[in-house]
């Protein structure tokens, strides 16, 4: 732990207390981790708290983190509590830069300083949010949430400490979810194809959690061995487990017109266009992308949206 920074032991759980060098804003620096308003692995509280449970190295954990002051207060609970203090100003963006971020369009410039907390999250776990990006894969999010939420509460487990009432869970265990049966995945809703590559990913689980200690390009790299993981996937995850600024999402079905809108007035941009556009902020493309879509400024929706599907009544 770095010295000066006061940590103790309290009957309701592990505590740690941090000073931030600048503003953090909690709910735009956590947000990213939310799969929906019913994620079951994610709470937030009226009194502005984030409570998130994770399945560590060192096993589950709840943290849950609140801002103090100027500081922001850690408490965590079980097996993994430990693990998630030591890295509590990392996954609130210790090891961000914003500072280097030069904005290059006007529309950048103004989300930019009306959100002064933003700082890009770095949770060290990879399949946290790799097995939730794959469920999101060429489904509308009510589904892969839906899916996700479903999956966890009834394979993984509750998650410890007093955050518990039924409404917070951890994530299921590699094995666990290398032994859901086939009629459970498709209960969910989820396909074939993804359910595959979630298992594909499993049962790799050692080696997926290795990319963490990768550069993010490297780690993307890594996680697109696994047949079904493309770079749309990779870089929704490294964003997350590497806090990872240039990783920018390519092949999406709304950012690059979004981008496009923003940035040209061209809301038929494709990848191509949106890489271009982003180009001047070359190693924070995904801090400007993000930036954009924090802008409001997006184009009206003209094309249907994509037909929902619901396989588990198949």
């Amino acid at each position: 732990m770095p010295a000066g920074v006061p940590r103790q032991a309290s009957a309701a759980g592990r505590v740690r207390n941090w000073v931030p060098e600048g503003p953090v804003d909690l709910g735009l620096v956590l947000g990213p981790l939310r799969r929906g308003p019913g994620d079951p692995t994610f709470r937030a509280t009226p009194d502005g708290s984030v409570w998130r449970a994770s399945l560590t190295p060192a096993g589950p954990g709840t943290l849950r983190v609140a801002a103090v002051g100027g500081a922001v207060r850690g408490e965590a609970w079980g097996p993994g509590a430990e693990w998630l203090l030591d890295r509590l100003p990392e996954l609130l963006g210790a090891s961000d830069a914003p500072e280097a971020f030069v904005p290059r369009h006007r529309v950048v410039a103004t989300a930019r300083h009306r959100r002064p907390g933003l700082r890009l999250t770095r949770t060290g776990l990879v399949l946290e949010s790799l097995i939730p990006s794959v469920l999101e894969q060429k489904v509308t999010t009510d589904e892969a949430y839906r899916a996700w939420r479903l999956l966890v509460r009834k394979f993984g487990e509750p998650a410890p400490g007093p955050a518990a009432d039924g409404r917070l869970w951890v994530m299921p265990a590699p094995r666990t979810w290398a032994l859901i049966p086939s009629w459970e995945w498709h209960r969910a809703g989820v396909d074939n194809k993804r359910a595959s590559t979630i298992l594909r990913a499993v049962r790799v689980a050692a080696r997926m959690e290795e990319a963490v200690r990768m550069p993010p390009a490297e780690a993307q790299a890594r996680l697109e061995v696994v047949p079904g993981i493309g770079p749309w996937t990779s870089a929704e995850t490294v964003q997350r487990s590497h806090g990872a600024a240039d990783a920018v999402t390519v092949g999406d079905l709304h950012l690059p017109g979004i981008v496009g809108w923003a940035l040209a007035g061209d809301r038929e941009a494709d990848d191509s266009v949106m890489l271009e556009l982003l180009e001047p902020y070359a190693g924070q493309r995904h801090r400007a992308a993000r930036l954009i879509l924090l802008s409001g400024r997006v184009p009206a929706r003209r094309a249907p949206k994509m037909p929902r599907w619901d396989i588990g009544k198949l």
